[in-house]
Formats: structure tokens, sequence, C-alpha cells
């Protein structure tokens, strides 16, 4: 049940959305927005924190980073432009990323949030990113040379 967006994108239900999903255009309510944690990484510290979004057929967590959580607020309906789906820690999350874009809208097609379905709280196989430790060179380690 896809509908067009605005500017001709497709926009999709939370239920279709899958932990490969990538290029999701979707209108979503937030339900709750969790505390700020601080985290550090790769890049410095930055803030995080976690938002319950959903529609009609179900809801799953968006994750906030930096500037984008003093943006949201409980009870906004955002529309997310090239956002993506990943796993984090075996749960799906949805995610702006650095080539999507979010707005707030200022009316709200959505009435209610469907929470019975959380797609978050499912637990998902991960795979695994980094390949398992091989020896170089044979794996023969320090064995003496027959002559």
């Amino acid at each position: 049940m896809s509908s067009e967006g605005i500017e001709g994108k497709e926009l999709v239900k939370v239920e279709e959305l899958t932990p490969s999903s990538r290029g999701v255009n979707i209108i979503v309510k937030v339900v709750s927005k969790s505390e700020v944690r601080n985290v550090v990484g790769r890049g410095g510290s930055h803030r995080v924190a976690d938002a319950l979004v959903g529609d009609e057929t179900g809801c799953l967590y968006l994750t906030l980073w930096d500037d984008n959580i003093d943006q949201i607020e409980e009870e906004d309906t955002i529309r997310v432009t090239n956002g993506y789906v990943n796993l984090f820690r075996g749960n799906m999350r949805l995610n702006i990323g650095r080539y999507g874009s979010f707005e707030v809208l200022e009316t709200s097609p959505i009435t209610e949030v469907n929470t019975e379905n959380n797609l978050s709280s499912k637990r998902y196989e991960q795979e695994r990113r980094y390949r398992p430790y091989q020896p170089r060179y044979g794996g023969r380690r320090y064995q003496r040379r027959r002559y």
C-alpha cells in the first residue's frame, strides 16, 4: 500500500521496511524520545538519542545524532527522505544518514501509531562484518625446513 509523495518519491509504510531497506521515503509520527547519550567514535564525541516513530502499520526506533536531536519533539510528524535501515545489536533502526534528510510536517496524516507491531523489538541475524582470522602465508609459522 505505497503512495506517492509530494515530490513524486514513493512513500513506504513501516511494516514494509526490512533490515536491508535503502532509499527510504516515509512519513512517521514521533511517539517518544530517549535521553541523550554521549558516545565517542572515530569522528570524536557525539550526542545520540533514539526516537520511537511509527504509523498505523507499526513502529521502530529512529536514531538521531547531534543537532537532529533538538529539531524533533514528541508528537511531531516527520517526513524522512532517502533514509536507510540497519541493524544495531540485531534490532532494526531507521537512520537519516549523511545523504538523507527530514522535515517536520505542519499537519499530520497519521492519527494513531501502532505500537503493537514494533519492528525494533524483533531480533534479526546480523551478518559478520569481518572475515574470520586466517593466518598469512599458509599458517605454518616457525616450522623448520627439512633439507
